[in-house]
């Protein structure tokens, strides 16, 4: 029962479609410009560039929080200075945090209240990972060093976005010998965090195949340019 309700808490909260709702603060619907998607991307290429930080901004923090959140009721995140418990709970606390983590980013991309069409899950996604901390917020912060790499070179956030996500299986999978090299002789075990990785990775590169076929194509919105 604790992890239906955590997971669903998790998956409604992530469906709150700010994009929508600042877009309608300044009289738009944003699904009928630019691209037609409700995340910050979009918001910011069609509202400007400080309504687009704003909505990156509780984007994430929709997945931050209700992970965050999640990790503490498990047991898994401390807020005293401690070392979190991650390592010593059960195996089962740890996937149903990872599957709240994952409801976020569910419910950005498929939200309940839009008849499941939503965003593309990148900035609820980072504040997701970063929520679950520390065992995948060294990752997140990988992944997010990719994508500020890549839009400097390309100036195209989409695929950005898709090659931060490819490399977030990668700092997951390095995390675990780093640890080890670091003196921690007992970090949580890789492979739930890598399978989460890597299901987020896809959903996300997904999400962005009409990107990717921009890209191709020589089409692809880059920043910079209002709608």
């Amino acid at each position: 029962m604790t992890a239906a309700f955590l997971i669903l808490a998790a998956y409604l909260i992530g469906s709150v479609p700010f994009g929508l709702i600042l877009a309608h603060l300044r009289g738009v619907d944003i699904r009928a410009h630019g691209s037609g998607n409700i995340g910050a991307t979009n918001v910011g290429r069609v509202l400007g560039r400080k309504w687009g930080a704003l909505c990156f901004a509780l984007d994430l923090l929709k997945g931050l929080l209700p992970t965050l959140a999640a990790g503490w009721f498990l047991g898994l995140v401390r807020f005293d200075g401690a070392e979190p418990a991650a390592t010593s709970v059960s195996a089962g606390a740890l996937l149903v945090w990872l599957g709240a983590m994952s409801a976020t980013v569910v419910g950005h991309m498929f939200p309940v209240w839009l008849r499941f069409k939503g965003g593309k899950g990148v900035a609820t996604g980072f504040g997701a990972l970063l929520g679950v901390w520390p065992v995948l917020t060294a990752a997140a912060l990988g992944a997010l060093l990719v994508w500020l790499v890549c839009v400097k070179l390309t100036r195209m956030v989409g695929i950005s976005s898709v090659l931060a996500a490819l490399s977030l299986p990668v700092f997951v999978l390095v995390q675990a010998p780093i640890a080890r090299a670091l003196g921690r002789v007992d970090p949580p075990p890789v492979w739930p965090f890598a399978l989460v990785a890597c299901a987020l990775a896809a959903v996300v590169v997904i999400k962005h195949r009409t990107n990717i076929a921009r890209t191709l194509a020589g089409t692809e919105h880059r920043v910079g340019r209002r709608a």
